[in-house]
């Protein structure tokens, strides 16, 4: 795991598919699927909130 992320507990949806964001010091946010965090997906921190707020909006489910 990459010591200079900060990762947030894992979100679980329907069916145990779980990912968890994390951040770090220059404003970066990342997202990667729980145990899995070495392979992460990284961009700002608003694309990845926009995302988060379109998932938790029923937007997405199919990404869970």
């Amino acid at each position: 795991m990459n010591d200079r992320i900060a990762w947030e507990e894992p979100f679980c949806g329907e069916g145990n598919n779980c990912f968890r964001l994390g951040t770090d010091n220059e404003g970066n946010a990342y997202i990667a699927v729980a145990g899995a965090e070495d392979s992460y997906l990284s961009d700002s921190r608003e694309a990845l909130r926009t995302l988060i707020r379109d998932i938790k909006a029923g937007k997405a489910d199919h990404l869970l």
